[in-house]
């Protein structure tokens, strides 16, 4: 037996996913890592906790199965994407800790370019809007207080990297300094229709160019891990998100996935051809094969299964999240609205001011109606992604192809069917990320052809709207009365 390894590098965890020949899940191992809050907004992972806890799920995995480095065909990576590291060329060390897509430092950089006129420049050439979100005006921050970070940076000795860059860079013992066009894509610094770095951005930005990776196509040999003597390809790096969408098998256009994980993510296939979104949705690469790149919608909720988290680390009003299904079966009606905008709004708001707040209490409103609103501002935060889609796409999707771990509350998914009006479908194995970029490993080994791919998929269930089209209207309605409270919040008199 052959197996492919996923190294599935997320927000709050390490994991390592080991894949069959068949495509099947063999093992899991994960790994939870400090979350560091440094002032309010702020949000840093330690670079080499990271590096640790994904070395030690790799190794566990393989030990727990009895597994030999020569039975590996191939390493795929996938990670949480926007999050920034700056490491020194020659001693490898990071010159402070990874500053975290979620972070909201760098809104002045944001409002100094806003301000500067390039928010159309930055959107026609990245399919990003500007926004402290991306890996851009993290660099800049860096190299603007961390001391002594210019001057090296000036002289060729510091390198930086989204994740995936960062793993790559020591699984090779320094040798290869690499991303794929998916994460390239989302640093706010790549050029999406010259397929190169930009150069206009990064004189904006004051970010010398020889800092930045090699970016090469999704499926590509990213170099060697050595692993006691033997040395294993990693033959696959996708972002998390675009890894959800190929592990979906989302290849044909109009084809959409939803992804419940600390964030949501929500991405639209549009094929070969670049679209470009008037209602506020990302245009970003969602992979390279070959010769071929291909394109895709994205909507990001910034805050969906970490709002889960928050009720039951930051309130304690839950002991486990899994069982917020529980609780929710708990409330017949619910006219509370949680609206998590810990971290501003994403799209189609954009507003980096807005903050959470939670609507409509009661004196009767307990616990249980805070945790049933909770898991239903996953769901409508959802449903504005979608709306957007379909209009700018031009596309009517009926349905949804879901995954992440959220996506196993069966409460959630009836009422994400119920508030879309679309069938929801949930795989047999809901890994799509890790399964993406074993995928793309896979095929780069020759273990796999893309065109096998569909024929392995396997569908666990299928969720169907039950509610009348006026409830929809309803909630819908009361939901978008909230969200319009929030925004702003920061920035008001």
């Amino acid at each position: 037996m052959k197996y492919i390894i996923a190294l599935d590098q997320g927000t709050t965890s390490s994991r390592a996913v080991l894949f069959s020949e068949n495509g099947e899940v063999v093992d899991i191992a994960q790994k939870e890592f400090s979350q560091i809050f440094p002032r309010p907004g702020w949000v840093e992972h330690d670079p080499e906790e990271i590096w640790n806890t994904q070395h030690g799920v790799l190794t566990e995995v393989m030990n727990r199965n009895h597994i030999s480095p020569r039975d590996i065909v191939s390493i795929g990576i996938t990670n949480q994407r926007e999050t920034t590291v700056i490491w020194d060329r020659y001693t490898g060390q990071p010159v402070m800790n990874a500053i975290v897509w979620q972070d909201k430092r760098t809104v002045p950089i944001c409002e100094e370019m806003k301000e500067e006129g390039l928010e159309k420049y930055v959107r026609e050439n990245t399919g990003l809007v500007i926004d402290s979100y991306f890996s851009a005006t993290k660099v800049a921050w860096i190299l603007r207080n961390v001391a002594g970070a210019r001057e090296k940076a000036e002289k060729g000795d510091l390198v930086m990297g989204t994740i995936d860059t960062w793993l790559i860079w020591k699984m090779t013992g320094g040798k290869v300094h690499a991303t794929d066009y998916s994460n390239a894509s989302r640093t706010m610094l790549y050029n999406i229709r010259t397929m190169e770095w930009d150069h206009h951005l990064l004189c904006r930005l004051d970010i010398p160019e020889n800092m930045l990776p090699s970016v090469y196509p999704s499926s590509w040999h990213f170099g060697e891990f050595n692993m006691d003597g033997t040395s294993v390809p990693i033959g696959g790096v996708l972002g998390d998100q675009q890894a959800a969408l190929f592990g979906q098998a989302c290849f044909n256009p109009g084809d959409v996935k939803n992804t419940y994980g600390t964030g949501c993510f929500m991405l639209m296939n549009t094929g070969e051809e670049l679209r470009e979104s008037s209602s506020g949705l990302l245009t970003t690469i969602a992979w390279g094969i070959g010769r071929k790149v291909y394109y895709a919608f994205e909507g990001s909720v910034f805050i969906a299964g970490a709002a889960i988290q928050w009720l039951r680390d930051g309130l304690r009003i839950l002991d486990a999240t899994e069982d917020s299904e529980y609780f929710a079966g708990k409330v017949a009606n619910n006219d509370v609205y949680v609206v998590p905008a810990f971290s501003g709004l994403g799209a189609p708001y954009w507003d980096m001011y807005a903050r959470g707040a939670i609507f409509g209490l009661t004196r009767d409103t307990g616990k249980a109606h805070l945790i049933k609103a909770t898991l239903q501002s996953m769901a409508y935060q959802s449903k504005d992604l979608l709306e957007t889609m379909q209009k700018d796409s031009g596309l009517e999707i009926h349905t949804l192809k879901v995954d992440g771990g959220a996506a196993m509350n069966n409460y959630l998914m009836q009422f994400q069917a119920d508030i879309l009006g679309t069938l929801v479908e949930r795989p047999a194995v809901t890994e799509s990320t890790a399964l993406g970029a074993a995928y793309m490993a896979g095929i780069q080994s020759g273990l796999w052809k893309q065109d096998d791919i569909p024929g392995k998929r396997k569908i666990d269930r299928i969720f169907k709207p039950v509610i009348s089209s006026e409830e929809r209207s309803r909630l819908y309605n009361g939901w978008k009365k909230a969200v319009s409270r929030t925004q702003g919040w920061l920035n008001e008199e």
